[in-house]
């Protein structure tokens, strides 16, 4: 049986001095910090004096995935789809990818949905509303029909092919609407169908305040198997996985595990890179043009302070990358048995770009090689070849691919 949450209250990231209940969750950012300019995030706060000593153990005798980690996240209200819980495969010597395309929707986002549903069936919601044409809105729509919610996606006519058939299998709304819309639209339904949102409402980026919770167990999952790499690489769009991943490694150091916090590098692709603007500038947040690239489920043109925070508080670097760069990411990852979506490639590129590091290190890769625009619009790779049903066709087919007698 999982241990209760410890969950206490949520604190602005604008001033944590600034703490309100726990509930509602404040999914609008902090009311007291945010300006017209800049919203600003909350995290949520735990009693940490009463987190049981063995969490960490490396053969609990709690929970799998993320009800492991009930603890140290918010309450735990809707039913699980088994998410968390993913294979650290060593990529090299020293060099481990973190594969979160084994969750049940095949991508990242469902540790932070598991967090987000539970706080709309907490809050009693009859659904959930989502702006996302990627995993985002294809996970929020599964915990949705998991939970026993309604899910409306606010989604583009560009949405991929697998995710669009994961939103119509799980029976969520979905409604295509032009980028700019989205928001505004998902306002409206949050105000007066009283449904729950599971994504951002404010003009830089907030986000849910309990969804980043989810991701710190990426963070202690690699510390029970490696301890405390030497950096972490991380896909960037919004930040809020990056943001997760570093607090989940400074609540082991203020647990007493460990006496350091990793690196934590945010990958972002460069057609954008709001958050190294951001760093650059020195601004909580900034807005950027954004430019033409594959990687879509990270471009964004605006960051959020979240960003900011684990950039400075860990030590690490913005990163921005090519296309190009990705691209001979994702083929090495291939190569290795790991097919991953182009953006999800961006934590391997962002370790390529910076060379070696001392130390083992960690590549975070997000989803899947199904999740990409790309997929369904391209012929079968065999499309091309003919082979005839006989033995001199097939030596000269396995030949030409360089396998000889």
């Amino acid at each position: 049986m999982a241990d209760a949450s410890l969950a206490t209250l949520q604190r602005s990231l604008g001033d944590p001095d600034v703490t309100y209940p726990l509930w509602p969750p404040l999914t609008s950012g902090c009311p007291t910090t945010s300006t017209d300019d800049v919203a600003y995030p909350l995290e949520v706060d735990y009693a940490y004096e009463q987190v049981p000593t063995d969490l960490f153990a490396a053969r609990p005798a709690r929970g799998v995935g993320l009800d492991r980690w009930a603890p140290l996240l918010p309450p735990l209200a809707a039913p699980g789809l088994g998410e968390g819980g993913t294979p650290l495969v060593e990529l090299e010597p020293g060099v481990f990818v973190k594969d979160e395309s084994r969750n049940p929707t095949w991508s990242h986002k469902d540790r932070l949905n598991r967090c987000t549903t539970s706080a709309a069936v907490s809050v009693g919601a009859p659904g959930i509303v989502v702006a996302s044409s990627g995993n985002h809105g294809a996970s929020a729509a599964a915990f949705a029909a998991r939970g026993g919610l309604r899910c409306v996606v606010f989604a583009s006519l560009e949405m991929p092919p697998a995710v669009d058939a994961f939103l119509h299998a799980y029976d969520a709304v979905v409604l295509p609407v032009p980028w700019e819309a989205r928001w505004p639209l998902m306002r409206l339904v949050v105000e007066r169908m009283g449904l729950h949102p599971v994504s951002n409402l404010t003009t830089t980026h907030t986000g849910h305040p309990f969804g980043p919770e989810g991701y710190k167990s990426v963070a202690y999952e690699i510390f029970t198997e490696i301890g405390v790499p030497e950096a972490v690489f991380v896909p960037t769009g919004y930040g809020e996985l990056l943001f997760g991943v570093w607090k989940g490694f400074a609540e082991l150091r203020r647990l007493g595990h460990s006496d350091r916090v990793p690196r934590i590098f945010a990958c972002e692709p460069a057609a954008a890179a709001p958050l190294a603007a951001a760093v650059r500038q020195g601004l909580p947040a900034a807005h950027v043009e954004v430019g033409v690239t594959d990687a879509y489920s990270i471009v964004s043109a605006v960051s959020g302070y979240r960003g900011v925070v684990v950039v400075r508080e860990s030590g690490g670097r913005a990163l921005l990358l090519t296309d190009q760069r990705l691209r001979a990411a994702q083929a090495e990852l291939a190569r290795a048995g790991l097919w991953t979506e182009l953006s999800s490639a961006a934590g391997l590129a962002g370790l390529r770009s910076v060379g070696e590091i001392d130390g083992p290190v960690v590549c975070v890769s997000t989803s899947s090689g199904f999740k990409d625009r790309s997929v369904a619009a391209q012929p079968p790779a065999h499309s091309a070849l003919v082979v005839e049903p006989e033995w001199e066709s097939v030596r000269r087919a396995l030949r030409a691919a360089g396998i000889r007698e």
